[in-house]
């Protein structure tokens, strides 16, 4: 098992408290996975889904804002993953998956709730466009920060940032803040890439996500002719409500944004409504 995985805060070297939440100095993730462990909201299939390889270095990267930095009594962590895959170029998709992102971050910024709202955007291939930060500060995408020409390492990267989800909510929880949380995949295509992890070990953490009730996981599969985007997802551990196939067509896949913007706007009206989103999938 690779060594423990601790984030050093710049902002100062005070001592832990004894939960392993930050109060401003060395924040060790892997006493957050701990935790969840033991508050059971973490599986052994789960643990070992996150400790395949040392993924602390890249949870580091999107980590971003200190709890001791947000005023809410609660809050609501989206998160996205954009394909950055060289195909959702050559199919002419990446002004639409730019479109449809900012479409997102635009619906929440606008809404009652943004001042509880974090967001924090992983591409597909590891880059970090954003850490976690308040969703009035999340950045844009645009043709300088988005220019897709990678590979699909999805279940790989499906790992790092639904570990950093389930880290970053364990953090909140841990201060006494509620955390809520709603996250969104999106592809054009099956894994290709991907050297360490599988679709169960990104059904596992999926799994146990559902099984606590504070958390949607979400995805969009980008037509490409031949893939099953809902085996494909099914094998990951998302539910078939949580999961749209558009066409490669420009309104279609706006059109499949808009249904996230949606749900994520509701799922940020507090708990009945959180839960109430969650059973209904994309429909509800």
């Amino acid at each position: 098992m690779p060594g423990r995985m601790t984030v050093e805060d710049p902002m100062s070297k005070n001592k832990e408290n004894d939960s392993g939440a930050s109060r401003g100095g060395s924040l060790d993730i892997e006493q957050l996975f701990e935790a969840a462990r033991d508050d059971g909201a973490l599986s052994p299939e789960a643990m070992q889904a996150l400790h395949i390889t040392d993924l602390g270095a890249q949870i580091q990267a999107g980590f971003g804002v200190q709890v001791d930095d947000v005023a809410s009594s609660e809050v609501v962590l989206v998160t996205v993953m954009p394909d950055d895959s060289g195909s959702i170029k050559f199919a002419g998709n990446a002004p639409s998956v730019r479109d449809g992102h900012n479409l997102v971050v635009g619906a929440l910024s606008d809404s009652r709730q943004r001042d509880s709202i974090l967001a924090h955007n992983r591409y597909l291939n590891g880059a970090v466009l954003y850490p976690y930060c308040p969703i009035a500060q999340a950045v844009k995408m645009d043709t300088k920060n988005y220019d897709p020409m990678l590979g699909t390492p999805l279940y790989d990267q499906t790992v790092v940032l639904l570990g950093t989800v389930i880290a970053k909510a364990q953090e909140f929880a841990l201060s006494g803040v509620p955390a809520r949380t709603v996250t969104l995949i999106i592809s054009d295509g099956a894994d290709a890439g991907s050297t360490w992890a599988k679709a169960r070990d990104v059904c596992a953490l999926v799994r146990d996500m559902r099984r606590a009730e504070a958390h949607i996981v979400a995805a969009i599969g980008i037509d490409d002719g031949n893939t099953d985007f809902r085996a494909v997802f099914r094998d990951m551990g998302i539910e078939d409500r949580w999961i749209l196939t558009p066409k490669s067509d420009a309104a279609e896949i706006r059109k499949a944004f808009a249904l996230f913007s949606q749900s994520a706007v509701r799922a940020s009206q507090g708990g009945a409504s959180f839960s109430k989103t969650v059973a209904g999938g994309f429909g509800g």
